[in-house]
């Protein structure tokens, strides 16, 4: 049972990041403009998080051994499309699709942890092997999707998911019982114009990159996007089982850690994105160095995510919370002043550490200040909101920091330049989404925290 939980939960974190490394090729190869090519990591995204509150929903009502069954399905069905993709609008769509696969599967394959190992050493014991395999996965994607990248192409890592899907589906069927379905009903229009909000959005800021911020379909996608977001509220505050009970944001504790997480995973992925394109676009590195590259910062991620309990049971969860985000702001500022000879060693691996201490630091009291004074009733759905703002944050941040790399081109240069100038705005952007991010930790959640140390602890195991 825990194999086949971790395994596609290992898959779903390792298409999460295995995209990054391919990013150069998958610009040169299908005629992506700098810009629109965020759109390769927001269609997954944007639906993983606009989705992700009605997968576990799904598996509540229509049991949760059909439901993981389903979405192992739909993620393998999507890869195959990913990697056959002939152009880029069919690359889009069907990592979208990969995005509502994920959605479904992600949530199901925690929930069947909960429900087949008891409370107690047991469930620990699966949590501690279900975070590890998030950790690893983050990082084994980048180095996979980089050696594959290198020697065949960006498509062969997609296509690993199929014989992964195919086989845990098998042992899903053998070894996974069948959970009774319970009643409820599903809150599609909130799933929908939560997701199609947020792409309005996200699109209307990308599209001002390659355009202006005054063009008609910038005016008018954001337009969009802000009267969809204001018939979900409408709709969450009057629906009976809503995705995202609006009670949730009566704390300013738990709305200070959505805003910062959603800032702070903004910067992150812009992180990621740029740091890539440097690594191989101006340093030269092929895709399996880039991947390599990323070392420094997920070691010592991984490294300090196991001893964060510690540190706040000596300094506090406010504490821990600034010195993470405070360190992660340093190295990304470090990183933001790289140029076209900077050294590897000095300008990208030192900040590395920097930022990946402070990732180590950061996420398990964000996690934990997020859930701070959730009945019982609601801790489901405040996890699916902390996964929620995750992932949306993931993509405005995108679009926002590709808009202001491209607010940097400059006309008459080369390539190489307008590259570099998008990758340096981009990271000062990111610095400035942390700074923002540090503010409203001192603000909202150091004069307010409340969390103790069990729901650290858990988090903690979460966030490993």
């Amino acid at each position: 049972m825990l194999a086949i939980i971790c395994v596609s939960y290992f898959m779903v974190i390792l298409d999460n990041s295995i995209i990054f490394t391919g990013l150069p090729q998958i610009e040169a190869t299908m005629n992506f403009t700098p810009s629109m090519l965020a759109w390769v990591t927001n269609a997954y995204v944007l639906v993983f998080g606009g989705f992700l509150l009605l997968g576990a929903r799904a598996g509540d009502i229509l049991g949760r051994r059909r439901v993981f069954i389903a979405g192992l399905l739909l993620f393998g069905i999507s890869s195959v499309l990913v990697g056959v993709a002939p152009f880029s609008g069919w690359l889009i769509a069907a990592r979208a699709l990969q995005g509502l696969g994920a959605a479904i599967l992600a949530p199901s394959s925690l929930a069947l942890l909960t429900e087949h190992f008891k409370e107690g050493h047991d469930r620990s014991r699966a949590v501690a092997a279900y975070s590890a395999v998030a950790g690893i996965g983050a990082s084994a994607g980048l180095v996979i999707g980089g050696l594959l990248a290198d020697v065949i192409s960006w498509r062969a890592g997609f296509f690993l998911n199929v014989p992964i899907a195919a086989v845990m589906i098998v042992a899903a069927l053998k070894v996974i019982e069948v959970s009774p379905r319970r009643k409820g009903s599903f809150d599609v229009i909130g799933a929908v114009t939560a997701t199609l909000g947020m792409s309005a959005l996200v699109f209307g800021i990308i599209n001002a990159a390659e355009s202006s911020w005054m063009s008609a379909i910038t005016i008018i996608s954001i337009a969009i996007g802000i009267v969809l977001l204001f018939v979900f509220v409408l709709n969450e505050a009057r629906t009976k089982q809503p995705i995202m009970p609006l009670r949730l944001f009566t704390s300013m504790e738990r709305v200070g850690a959505y805003v910062t997480r959603f800032l702070y995973l903004g910067a992150m992925m812009g992180f990621f994105f740029f740091t890539t394109q440097y690594m191989q676009g101006i340093l030269g590195f092929n895709p399996l160095m880039a991947g390599l590259g990323f070392l420094p910062m997920s070691v010592v991620n991984f490294g300090i995510a196991l001893v964060v309990t510690k540190y706040v049971r000596q300094f506090g969860l406010a504490k821990v919370l600034i010195g993470g985000v405070g360190l992660t702001l340093l190295g990304m500022t470090w990183l933001s002043q790289v140029g076209l000879t900077s050294n590897y060693w000095i300008a990208v691996a030192l900040p590395m550490i920097f930022i990946g201490i402070g990732q180590g630091l950061a996420f398990a009291p964000m996690t934990s200040a997020g859930l701070a004074g959730v009945r019982g009733s609601d801790a489901g759905a405040a996890s699916g909101v902390i996964n929620t703002f995750h992932q949306v944050g993931s993509a405005f941040g995108l679009s926002v920091l590709v808009a202001i790399g491209a607010a940097t081109l400059q006309p008459g240069v080369s390539e190489k330049v307008a590259l570099m100038g998008r990758i340096n705005g981009a990271l000062t952007g990111s610095s400035i989404l942390l700074l923002v991010a540090l503010v409203v930790v001192v603000i909202f959640i150091a004069r307010t925290a409340t969390v103790t140390q069990p729901s650290v602890a858990k988090a903690a195991h979460n966030e490993a």
